[in-house]
Formats: C-alpha cells, structure tokens, sequence
C-alpha cells in the first residue's frame, strides 16, 4: 500500500475541486469519459482517496487539532506567534470562523469525500469484476464515511453530499444525527462488501474490520449501545485482531500495520511528499536530527497526571525532559509515539493509527455498561500496561473509570474530544486540566463553519 502512495502525488492534485472547498467534482488528468471504465481507473482513484488522508486539513495536521488539542490531552505551550495562532486559538476556544486549520479540515475532509461519490457513482456501469466492485464500493464507503464521522463530531450540521456535485446544485446543511443515520446504513454495507484481511502488497486499505469498528463508534455516539454491542463482538470474535504484548512495540515504522491494527493512515519518506509531519511538530528541535522541532500538541499536566505509577504506557506515550544544544536538562512535556528519525523535516515514515482493537474492547466495555464482563475487558488492556485489575468497588463510577482509562491507553490519537462529548465531560474535564487557558464561558461543543463557506453558501447557519 505504501509502495502505491508513492505515485498519487499528482493524482491527489488532479483529484481538484470547484471554486469552493464544499463544492468539490473531482476530474482526472485524463478525460472523464475515458477515464472511469475498468478496474485499473478505479484502483488508482480509490488510492487518491486514500492519499488524502494524509492532507494537512485531516490527518496530516487539522484532525489531531481539533480532536486532540481541543481536548484536556494537550495543548500549544505558550508560543502563539505565526502558525502557532491558529493551534493556541483552537485550544483556548478564541478561535473565529477564518481560523486557518478549521477551514482546512473542512476542505480536506471534503475533497475525500468528493473523490469517493464520483467512485460509487461510476463503478455501477463499469466494466469491473463484481468481487472487487463490490470491495471498491466498501473501500469508498468506509474512506467517505470515516471523513462525514469526523465532520459530524466537528460541525455538527453539515452537508451531506453523497453525489458527485454538479454547479448549481444547492447544499443544504443537515443535523448530525441524519449524518450519522447515513453513516449506520453505509457502513453496514461497507463491512459486508470488505474482506477480513489483504495480501502483503495491499495493507493499509480498509477492511471488514475496520468499517465495523467506525461503525461500532458511530452507534455508540447516537446512543445504540445494543447494536454496537453485537458490532463489537463481531470484530472480538471474528476478525482476528489481538492485542501486542508490549505497548512500546504498537510504536514506530518498524511496528506498522501489525496484529493490533485495524485501520492506518499511510505515510512513506523519501522526499516524494507522502511523508508525515508529526515527529517535527511534535517534538522538540533538541532530540531530532533533522529539521526544526515545534513541540506542538504538547501534553498537559493533567495528562502526565493521569498516569499512575507503574504504568508502561507513560513512557512509550510521552516524555517530560531532553538535553538541549547547550547540555541543559529542558523541562517540558512532548509526544514520543510519533518519534522518529525523518530524513528531511516533515517527511518521516510514521503511520497514524485511527483505529486499534484496544479501542474496541473499551468500547464493548462500555456497549455493555458496569459489568463483570465490562472490567474484565478493561482489565485486559491495563494488564498490558503492567497494571492490576479495577472492579466495582475502584473509587468513581464506572463511566469515570472507563474514560480514564481511554485517556491513558489512547493518549494523543485523536479520540479525546469525541470521547469527551460522548461521555459529556467537556466542561468540568477542560476547566480542571487549563484553569488558567480556558474559560469555562467559551468552551463550544462545535466548531464555527468557516467563514468562506458561508460566504459562498448564504444558506448556511453558522454554529453559535
């Protein structure tokens, strides 16, 4: 799959768009009648699909942004000059309608999902075999849906573009839960449709497993705790996944794509623009070799705190010191899952793992509410990290037992603030880890529409 990125650099570009970023035809560079006809055209617009994931509006930069930083996870640090606004003013809640990320997530997720419609518009009547038609189909959904879920939990009411756009068509915003009605229906299909696992020349693409998994998310979000509950158990019982014996080794290229992951966003180096920024943003300048390091998306207190003495996961997930170039010892939190050593800035080879099966035991955990079953399930992933077992009668309830234990097992990917709104923390969570950051009167549960999409669509509302 990575060997496949390599040459859609150009495809991703050609995949372009109209005028506006909501409005979004992709075209190919050749014709567009000759184009989607066999098997070939539709495998190489489905890999564009897949590369933009890497954008900076979804994984490259905007979705840890906003589902990460937006949280009590982590935060900017105190540099708010240049780029690092647009991160500060995420964090604190001050950001506006023009803030720079919000509009590339926006846009980014949208180009994805334009690319995707024309696949599932075009392949019907092309000349394709209906097995891999049918994985085609399932690989357009999950990519399409996995975009609309990120957008619903951001936005909240949103287009729900599912047809090519033609010019002249009016976009109409829908409330997140007919998003999420779609995305039930569509990811339902796209599990039926994928297979369980690829041959080694095609990891990386979405399987049966990792639709089941987004789709398990999606009905916990809209309160279907049974249905995600019969999701959950299919992906524990039927699909193979297990979990690594040693957490450090679920971190680094050489750890990719291995029996704990369900779903990864592929990044390849080599100065070929598929490469991942997130060892130069995330690191301090003082422990790469090369490059500048920005040491964004920084660890909170309250995220060095949540880990108790013991836990293993503390030092493969960040770190609180390094030794600068004049040999002293820095005092300052920073990520190391994504550590690596790039061979140009921004151009390291780490993948970025959305979904694992840890994730999905703690969701059958909370599918089935306070439990036997539920705590041995929890009690699975904190064996791992060298921990013993919690049960009914650990301090706080179940619900604040299970989100810190989220916390800590999934720190720094991209679940917090999806997580916190579904749990319904976001409030006393944000105002006790950034007293002095935020202000409990301007926290939002939703991101503004940016402003250039209102302005090319005077229908649009904006969110309050």
């Amino acid at each position: 799959m990575k060997r496949i990125l390599i040459i859609l650099l150009t495809i991703c570009v050609a995949s372009a768009c109209s005028d506006d970023f909501t409005d979004l035809a992709p075209i190919s560079n050749r014709n567009e009648a000759d184009f989607f006809n066999n098997e070939g055209d539709f495998i190489v617009s489905l890999n564009a699909s897949y590369a933009g994931l890497q954008d900076n509006g979804v994984y490259g930069r905007a979705y840890w942004t906003m589902f990460e930083m937006r949280g009590d996870n982590t935060d900017q640090g105190p540099d708010a000059t240049g780029l690092a606004r647009v991160f500060t003013e995420i964090n604190a809640f001050t950001e506006d309608p023009l803030n720079e990320q919000i509009d590339a997530a926006w846009s980014g997720s949208y180009r994805v999902i334009a690319n995707c419609n024309v696949i599932l518009d075009r392949i019907g009547s092309a000349n394709v075999e209906e097995g891999l038609q049918n994985r085609i189909i399932g690989e357009a959904l999950f990519l399409r849906s996995l975009m609309y879920y990120h957008l619903a939990i951001a936005f909240g009411n949103i287009p729900l573009q599912l047809t090519p756009f033609v010019p002249g068509d009016d976009l109409v915003q829908v409330d997140a839960a007919t998003v999420y009605g779609q995305l039930v229906t569509d990811l339902e299909t796209a599990e039926s449709n994928l297979p369980i696992s690829y041959p080694a020349s095609d990891v990386g693409r979405a399987t049966r497993g990792a639709a089941a998994t987004l789709l398990a998310k999606v009905l916990l979000t809209i309160g279907q705790d049974g249905q995600a509950e019969i999701v959950l158990r299919r992906i524990v019982d039927q699909y193979g996944y297990q979990l690594l014996p040693n957490y450090a080794d679920l971190w680094g290229a050489e750890n990719e794509n291995n029996a704990e992951s369900i779903f990864e966003v592929q990044f390849i180096s080599g100065g070929i623009g598929q490469g991942s920024a997130y060892t130069n943003d995330f690191s301090p300048s003082a422990i790469l070799q090369t490059g500048q390091g920005f040491g964004r998306n920084r660890p909170t207190a309250s995220m060095q705190n949540a880990y108790v003495t013991g836990d293993l996961r503390f030092e493969a997930s960040m770190d609180t010191t390094w030794i600068d170039t004049d040999d002293v010892v820095v005092v300052q939190n920073f990520v190391t899952k994504y550590v690596s050593d790039p061979p140009i800035e921004n151009d390291s080879d780490i993948n970025f793992v959305v979904f694992r099966y840890a994730d999905v035991l703690l969701m059958l955990a909370e599918a089935l509410g306070e439990s036997q079953e539920s705590y041995d399930l929890i009690n699975q992933v904190r064996a791992r990290a060298g921990l013993t077992g919690i049960d009914a009668t650990t301090p706080g309830t179940f619900e604040e037992k299970l989100l810190d234990e989220r916390q800590v097992e999934l720190a720094f990917e991209n679940h917090r603030w999806p997580d916190l709104l579904r749990f319904g923390t976001v409030v006393e969570k944000l105002t006790e880890a950034e007293p002095d950051v935020i202000n409990p009167a301007s926290i939002r549960t939703l991101f503004f529409i940016p402003q250039r999409e209102l302005d090319i669509n005077p229908n649009f509302i904006q969110n309050e």
